[in-house]
């Protein structure tokens, strides 16, 4: 008999999960024109500027494991949630581009803090058993945020709306997230003794090779939630770039529906192979669109979608896959750990992702910034068949 997987704790942290990845996606598509239109940044400066929150999350996220397996799991999850949610304020009044950096940064330390505790208090909630599938309804929240946030935060700025109230639109669904993630019943845990600091105490060693393949991927995929609007616009593709993410997103439910199953069968490196195929071929595909539209318009329009589509399954075939190869690595006493190296390697290449997308098509184009992206997850593939496959079979601990 199936352990229970649904229950009322269970359903309030991925509400929570849902209105703040909400809120994170509601601005994402939306903060290039913000820099661009209010501040008059380049490209290459908005990459940097936007980078900013994925770096500090990145600063934290190894310390917030730490803290995470070291001290009560809820009390930090909601102070960084409520900071999260503070920052949306935060923007409302920042009037300088340098007030607005402050604010990114702040807004991606409390990003980093929140994801990780989420990540490590669902998977204290929910039966060992069923842990590829609960992650996976965890992520599809992810996933239905990303479909709903982008689209409203492009209509709204296509509609006209200032930006303030872009960002109280933010400001108001994590208020609500919060009141969901207070909710949440965990078990007691006590303090514990650690042994003296050690660089495993923040950084899963034995995840470091899935970790490279990891931020291979994330390099393009950063490109691609950030600059994939200008992208459209640049090669001339008339059509509304929310709905890419909402196909992404739709791609995204499907497989995670079927994939956390596969992975709690034990089908975990042979589920991100399949994503890591998938994915290859619609960052290819995506670059060829700029090919495909100067021949036939309303068939490249159609490509777009489909592309948005499989990208959208081919990584969330891979994301509660990942996630379980890292927790699976560890021992129980390091699941915050584990769940922050993994959310560490995908931050470090979104950022990278950011910064380099943005230079590129300063100098050249964003056809050449996906070109570059492409080619990076052939390289993942690559490397995670001949290195972190054969490494994970040697050390999983589950």
């Amino acid at each position: 008999m199936k352990e229970r997987l649904i229950t009322p704790s269970y359903c309030f942290i991925i509400a929570a999960h849902f209105l703040f990845c909400f809120g994170f996606w509601l601005l994402m598509p939306v903060l290039p024109f913000y820099l661009q239109e209010e501040f008059n940044v380049t490209k290459t400066a908005i990459g940097v500027v936007l980078s900013c929150y994925t770096v500090a999350a990145l600063c934290i996220r190894p310390f917030g494991g730490y803290l995470l397996d070291t001290f009560a799991r809820k009390p930090l999850y909601l102070l960084a949630y409520f900071i999260f949610m503070s920052m949306f304020m935060g923007y409302l009044l920042s009037g300088t581009l340098t007030l607005f950096i402050l604010c990114r940064i702040v807004h991606g330390f409390s990003f980093g803090l929140t994801t990780v505790g989420g990540n490590t208090i669902v998977i204290d909630i929910m039966p060992s058993s069923r842990r590829g599938e609960g992650l996976g309804y965890y992520g599809l929240a992810n996933n239905l945020a990303m479909s709903v946030g982008p689209m409203v935060g492009l209509f709204l700025h296509d509609a006209g709306a200032s930006y303030p109230l872009i960002f109280s639109c933010g400001l108001g669904v994590c208020i609500v997230g919060f009141c969901f993630a207070s909710s949440v019943k965990t078990s007691y845990k006590a303090p514990i003794k650690r042994e003296p600091i050690s660089l495993d105490r923040f950084i899963l060693l034995k995840g470091i090779p899935a970790g490279i393949s990891l931020l291979l991927l994330s390099i393009p995929y950063g490109m691609t939630t950030n600059y994939v609007a200008m992208y459209a616009e640049q090669i001339g593709l008339h059509c509304s770039s929310g709905l890419f993410f909402t196909f992404m997103a739709i791609g995204m439910s499907i497989a995670r529906l079927v994939s956390g199953r596969q992975v709690d069968k034990g089908k975990v490196t042979q589920v991100i192979k399949a994503g890591l195929y998938l994915v290859c071929l619609s960052f290819f595909l995506l670059v060829a669109c700029l090919y495909v539209v100067q021949w036939h318009a309303t068939l490249c329009i159609a490509l777009f979608y489909t592309i948005s589509l499989m990208m959208g399954v081919g990584f969330g075939i891979m994301f509660p896959a990942y996630n379980t190869l890292f927790v699976n690595l560890a021992p129980n006493n390091q699941r915050g750990t584990a769940t922050s190296t993994y959310l560490t390697s995908w931050d470090v290449g979104i950022g990278i992702g950011m910064v380099t997308g943005g230079f590129i098509a300063e100098v050249s184009s964003f056809n050449q910034a996906y070109l570059v992206g492409a080619c990076l997850t052939i390289v993942s593939l690559i490397y995670f068949h001949c290195k972190v496959t054969p490494h994970f079979n040697t050390h999983k601990l589950r």
